[in-house]
């Protein structure tokens, strides 16, 4: 239950003895005793009653020994109320439905109570800023439903003062209710409840927050959600002057209210898609998104479709794209306009462009200039005056190894024993910054755009196609133009010497990572050359096949170092679709397991990124583009620990590299093993934060530069510059260290302004991808279901349950209203675990109902045919509309 403040009394921080004196002298006693009778006149609870006549004789009596007119109840302190008498307050009225503030807020006319308090309160809030802006509000218009934003200067000035809190909002996509930004020092969140706290800030946006003043704050006990805040020394302390009882005061946490009152950034795109919905007599359509963490939006009926009013029916399923344009902090709606008709909601293309849009994605086709900047005789050529500038690899067997449909391919290896033992071995990357000239139309749109972004059934690439697929890729049989790193290594890894430099080299095979995995675990098998895609005659596929066996040998050397030395994997399973070529419909769906063949090349990739990243940072130290990977949030983590305690799992969370050994320790080698690894690997994901490229000269404190689940201090990307413009930068900077290349032109500032662009498209490129698979599974489920499945109960909630979906290694919501064959469900808290129970209806009419208790942890069970269709119909319509 949460108690409101206006029952549990603070001193405002602002508060002055001397002038709360004189404050009080001046105030009537008349409105005093017609608070009272209006309290017990709305309040018929005979325990309230009786609690408040205790609580005005005892408030009389002090005024009467005061000789002032003191305000009855203003501070708890002044109350001097036993605590055995408040002790049964709070238990009597602990359920009492005329006491909750939720009956407060559904009566017709507002509680006198709150009135009463309110009043009491007004000095102190008109005191705080937030009480300021809210009374200039007060007085131009009662229908303000939003604060009206701090000034520049204010927030500049709070933020200096720590009485402000900058964070990027994150909005519940489950509940749109709650949002959360981190804390100052991130080891938590600050949580902002409900729409008005977020002041029309939407989900992404840079915002700063401030705690409302204490008289708004709350009590909440342990078995509700638990809202993370911090308060201050004094503020407990005025808490704790309550008169509670040592076992009471531990069953409650205070709860700092905060609210937005300013946007630095507006990350969000403001485009949203959904649907119209016709209001007769006005002059505008209702717009309603299907990301509920987006208002609902007026359109002009003169911005709608022509017909519209007219034939409204004809619009119900046609999916738009509208932008907000203006929020009003007047309005719960926001304004806006449509941006594009996408056609029938339920079809892949349309579903896929208003997710693009959505998330600003550029999908727009390259412009002549953009294409200008690329060679224009074709088939191009090498020229032989570049060769002469690098290092010629062309003769040495170099092959790539890539998912068999991929077409950019960026990254190749080599390995060659040399005569004492130790091994040559090469990571090659596409030299993509040959092409893409610093500054041009061509560098502009990669810049922009950031990172291609992969869906289900197609690629937005960050750069024209002919250097994605052509002139970058590095093909087989085809001289291509590479940046290398090339160590000599002994056989357990130890790298003994390091080059780096621009080389031009001719792949000799293409391979997939099924192909390598098959020549990895047939290490006595003669391979045919059937066996293999076309290899260049200059060499064998035995000389291929043992350039792999060793690149495994030194690559599991590597990876075990790696743990030892303490990384953290948590490897999230990825969903794989077989797919129509016609209609590009799902037919197939399985999960992408990590082989051998993938960590081989995942280790070396690895390695050459550290490598870069050491390099580049020694010699540029103020310019240096480079990824770090923060610790994750204390607070949460700690929560993960005791879950996980709860559920039977010890887990060390006191780093990564010992969170790694209990996990692996923990996963086991039984029939349960993957399912086991999947929870825990999920639980183990929430706290973490998302790694993020800087600019060193820019975040200068090298404490801040190591990567956590690599357990590295400098880390950067190199190896992909066909799909990312940060590679493009390390590459210029490697290109100036090593004297092959011109000096970059970018400040400092700006690699970091590049290095935020860089961060933002990231996260919206991994969104969207995740979200085009969500569609494609529902369409999966939609066209092949019913399904019979395995699934694993992860969270249970009051009316639903988290579950992953074991065959298919996703997560979903399942709401008990839409199981078949489900007569009733009941919720209850057992300790801080939740639980519901499931009844059943009988398979026949003499027979009990079957009852079902599924606990909150790692407890299989089956979804039935008739149960799983209801999901399915679910995932239909939720991932349909975006809304998983």
């Amino acid at each position: 239950m949460i108690w409101n403040t206006d029952f549990i009394f603070f001193s405002p921080k602002t508060a002055n003895p001397k002038q709360e004196a004189k404050r009080c002298q001046n105030l009537p006693s008349t409105p005093q005793k017609n608070a009272y009778a209006r309290l017990l006149s709305q309040h018929h609870n005979s325990k309230f009653s009786l609690y408040l006549e205790e609580y005005a004789k005892q408030s009389s009596s002090q005024t009467k020994g005061n000789g002032s007119n003191s305000a009855p109840g203003a501070y708890n302190d002044r109350l001097n109320i036993p605590q055995h008498a408040m002790d049964q307050v709070l238990t009597d009225f602990s359920d009492s439905s005329d006491f909750s503030p939720s009956s407060l807020k559904n009566k017709s006319e507002e509680s006198s109570l709150s009135l009463y308090m309110e009043k009491i309160n007004t000095p102190s809030q008109t005191n705080s800023p937030a009480g300021k802006r809210k009374n200039k509000v007060d007085q131009k218009s009662k229908k303000q439903v939003f604060e009206s934003y701090m000034t520049a200067e204010e927030v500049s000035r709070g933020l200096e003062r720590g009485e402000l809190y900058q964070g990027q909002l994150r909005i519940n996509p489950k509940k749109f209710t709650d949002a959360f930004i981190p804390s100052h020092d991130d080891t938590h969140d600050i949580y902002l409840e409900g729409i008005a706290a977020r002041n029309r800030a939407l989900n992404g946006d840079i915002v700063v927050v401030q705690i409302l003043p204490p008289e708004q704050w709350k009590v909440n006990t342990p078995p509700n959600v638990v809202h993370h805040s911090c308060a201050t020394d004094e503020v407990v302390n005025r808490f704790q002057k309550i008169s509670l009882s040592d076992k009471q005061m531990s069953q409650f946490s205070l709860l700092l209210e905060y609210q937005v009152v300013y946007i630095i950034e507006k990350k969000h795109s403001r485009a949203v898609t959904g649907f119209l919905k016709f209001l007769p007599e006005k002059p505008f359509a209702l717009f309603s998104p299907m990301d509920h963490r987006v208002p609902r939006i007026n359109i002009p009926l003169t911005n709608c479709p022509a017909d519209f009013s007219l034939h409204p029916s004809s619009y119900a399923k046609v999916l738009f794209v509208c932008r907000i344009i203006d929020w009003p902090a007047d309005s719960n709606f926001a304004l806006g306009e449509l941006a594009k008709s996408l056609g029938e909601a339920g079809e892949i293309q349309p579903e896929t462009e208003g997710i693009l849009m959505e998330y600003d994605v550029d999908f727009s086709e390259f412009s002549d200039e953009v294409l200008g900047c690329l060679p224009t005789n074709l088939p191009w050529s090498i020229p032989p005056e570049e060769i002469r500038k690098r290092r010629d690899l062309r003769r040495e067997c170099i092959f790539t190894i890539d998912p068999a449909s991929a077409r950019d391919l960026d990254d190749a290896l080599s390995c060659k024993q040399l005569p004492d033992g130790n091994f040559e071995v090469g990571v090659h990357i596409a030299d993509v910054s040959y092409f893409v000239e610093e500054g041009n139309a061509l560098d502009a749109i990669a810049s922009q755009r950031a990172t291609s972004v992969y869906l289900v059934h197609m690629v937005i690439p960050m750069l024209p196609r002919l250097l994605c697929e052509e002139l970058c890729s590095l093909n087989p049989h085809t001289d291509r133009l590479t940046f290398s790193v090339i160590w000599k290594m002994s056989p357990d890894g130890k790298i003994l010497d390091e080059w780096f430099g621009r080389s031009v080299i001719c792949s000799c095979v293409k391979l997939s990572y099924d192909q390598a995995q098959s020549l990895i675990e047939a290490p006595e098998k003669i391979f045919s050359a059937e066996e293999l895609p076309t290899v260049d005659p200059l060499h064998t596929v035995d000389e291929i096949h043992q350039a792999i066996l060793n690149l495994h040998a030194i690559a599991q050397n590597l990876r075990a170092q790696r743990f030892i030395n303490g990384a953290l994997k948590l490897n999230q399973p990825k969903l794989c679709f077989t797919l129509n070529k016609e209609t590009m419909m799902p037919q197939g769906c399985s999960t992408d397991e990590h082989k051998d063949s993938n960590e081989l090349v995942e280790e070396f990739m690895l390695l050459a990124n550290m490598a870069t990243a050491n390099h580049v940072y020694q010699s540029f130290p103020d310019l240096a583009l480079l990824r770090c990977h923060p610790p994750p949030k204390t607070k949460l983590m700690e929560e993960v620990k005791e879950l996980c305690t709860q559920l039977g799992f010890d887990i060390d969370i006191s780093s990564a590299g010992a969170l790694n050994k209990s996990l692996n320790t923990l996963y086991g080698d039984d029939e349960f093993h993957a399912a086991r690894r999947d929870v825990l690997t999920n639980l183990c994901s929430r706290p973490m934060k998302i790694a993020l490229y800087f600019c060193a000269g820019i975040l200068k404190d090298t404490e801040l530069f190591k990567h956590y689940a690599l357990n590295v201090p400098f880390y950067t990307h190199f190896t992909s510059p066909i799909r990312r413009h940060a590679d493009i930068i390390v590459h210029r900077l490697l290109a100036s260290s090593l004297n092959c290349g011109p000096h970059l032109s970018l400040s400092a500032v700006e690699v970091g302004k590049q290095a935020s662009l860089c961060n933002d498209k990231k996260t919206a490129a991994k969104k969207v991808s995740e979200l085009s698979t969500d569609l494609f599974f529902g369409m999966f489920v939609k066209e092949c279901g019913p399904l019979d499945s395995m699934a694993i109960v992860m969270g249970v909630l009051d009316k639903a349950f988290d579950v992953i979906v074991w065959k298919f290694r996703v997560q979903k919501r399942i709401y008990c209203k839409f199981i078949a064959g489900l007569s009733s469900f009941h919720h209850r808290k057992v300790g801080k675990k939740s639980e519901l129970r499931l009844v059943w209806k009988p398979k026949d009419q003499e027979s009990p109902p079957i009852e079902q208790v599924r606990l909150q942890n790692t407890r299989f069970f089956r979804i039935f045919t008739d149960t799983l269709l209801s999901f399915a119909d679910m995932l239909s319509v939720s991932l349909l509309r975006l809304a998983a």
